[in-house]
């Protein structure tokens, strides 16, 4: 009985309900597209001399190609394509659901502007209103958040109409879009943060394909962030320290945005009264999960908001004071950066996924572990800058006084010819080459 019980588990998570060869196989193709396309695209920037100058605030110190955002964009929409053809994913798409086309639409409006914006380096405000206006129609297209679910008076779920569900994705997305935009300051740092927060999000829609039998609802969200998921490791290999190409606007902002879509479609779209009266945590799932993914770059956001607002500047205004520049003063490395980075995101995103998974003082237990760990690895450089110090001065033995030495002139010689008067004794210095010889 044992056995069987075994099997009939594994057979239930390996059927229609939850997919995992079909989602496997989307990841693996804007994996493969994304890489090879990036070769392409980072080819042609070159050859046309399309690169990113250095600039103040920036750490790279090379020109470097952007418009790495241009492969990502089409490794997902490659990837959505193969998905769109195969059985066990098709009820995912129309006329069913609007939601796959709704975010193809909403990722060439921000692509779009990323482009504009990587090219002619346009003003705050057309960006922010190429971002809104991305939101809306992905919204308008059928991609909204329409349900919230309020614990409190016994449960109630609200249901939005569509002018309230319109600015409320309107305003998480340009949110979303925003944090990794403002993320983007280091090799591989969006990249991977990309890639942790669609993880993060995968698994939880495997959670709920799992848990409703395959309801259409968590479909869009899976193939969403296995897309994604896939992009963001093709692209890494192109963009980690020493970065090869840069993903510009136009990728941060289409990181942004498809986060902010499978965030909305398993979020905001599931009937959280379905799950009956357990308890707080399990019925906030999903909007911890959608934190913890994003958790680090929304804390970067609203540190630099407040702080340019402080100091009478934009919202939007750029400066070397986020997260990644801390850290870089801190004495890590630019990969070590990312590494840290990456670290705490992870930390955060185990924390929410852990929670639903493991008894919550197992959950916390491993929680903490990590929180040690990650906080050991951030302040690795100042324990190791402050035992060079103690070293250096340990083996560096003090100065010993030295005895006043009498100076003893040399009379001049048949061979020293006196100096006429008036004469300057300055040698031409200025005029000399190297090795002595003139210029």
């Amino acid at each position: 009985m044992t056995g069987e019980r075994v099997l009939v588990h594994a057979a239930s998570w390996s059927g229609v309900g939850v997919p995992f060869r079909e989602l496997a196989l989307v990841l693996l193709v804007g994996l493969v597209t994304t890489y090879l396309t990036t070769g392409i695209i980072r080819m042609l920037m070159l050859r046309y001399g399309r690169l990113a100058k250095p600039r103040v605030r920036d750490v790279h110190t090379v020109p470097t190609p952007r418009l790495g955002g241009v492969a990502m964009f089409t490794g997902f929409v490659v990837a959505v394509l193969v998905a769109s053809q195969l059985p066990a994913l098709n009820r995912g798409f129309p006329p069913i659901t609007p939601d796959m086309v709704a975010v193809l639409t909403a990722a060439f409006v921000i692509v779009v502007v990323g482009i504009v914006d990587d090219l002619f380096d346009i003003s705050w405000v057309l960006k922010l209103g190429g971002q809104v206006a991305g939101s809306v129609v992905m919204s308008l297209a059928g991609l909204s958040w329409y349900l919230i679910y309020s614990p409190f008076g016994g449960g109630t779920t609200l249901i939005l109409d569509q002018v309230q569900s319109t600015i409320l994705t309107a305003l998480l997305t340009v949110a979303i879009i925003n944090a990794m935009n403002f993320v983007d300051g280091l090799d591989g740092l969006a990249a991977g943060l990309g890639a942790i927060a669609a993880a993060t999000l995968l698994i939880y829609s495997l959670t709920i394909l799992h848990d409703q039998g395959g309801t259409v609802s968590a479909y869009p969200p899976a193939m969403i962030s296995a897309g994604l998921l896939g992009v963001c490791l093709g692209f890494l290999p192109h963009n980690f320290s020493p970065a090869r190409i840069f993903m510009g606007d136009s990728g941060s902002m289409l990181i942004g945005l498809l986060l902010a879509a499978a965030s909305v479609s398993a979020s905001g779209r599931i009937n959280m009264a379905l799950y009956g009266p357990a308890d707080l945590l399990a019925l906030l799932t999903p909007m911890l999960v959608v934190i913890a993914a994003l958790f680090i770059p929304m804390l970067d956001l609203l540190m630099a908001v407040f702080r340019r607002l402080k100091a009478g500047k934009s919202p939007f205004a750029p400066d070397k004071q986020h997260l990644h520049h801390r850290l870089l003063r801190l004495g890590h490395s630019q990969k070590q950066v990312v590494l840290v980075l990456y670290t705490w995101v992870g930390v955060v995103a185990l924390g929410a996924v852990g929670s639903t998974v493991f008894p919550l003082g197992v959950a916390a237990t491993i929680f903490g572990v990590a929180i040690l760990l990650a906080l050991g690895f951030t302040v690795v450089p100042l324990w190791r800058g402050r035992t060079t110090v103690a070293a250096v001065s340990e083996t560096v033995p003090p100065p010993e006084p030295h005895a006043p030495q009498a100076v003893t002139k040399t009379p001049p010689t048949a061979t020293t010819p006196l100096p006429r008067p008036g004469a300057s004794t300055r040698r031409n210095v200025g005029k000399m080459g190297p090795g002595g010889r003139g210029r």
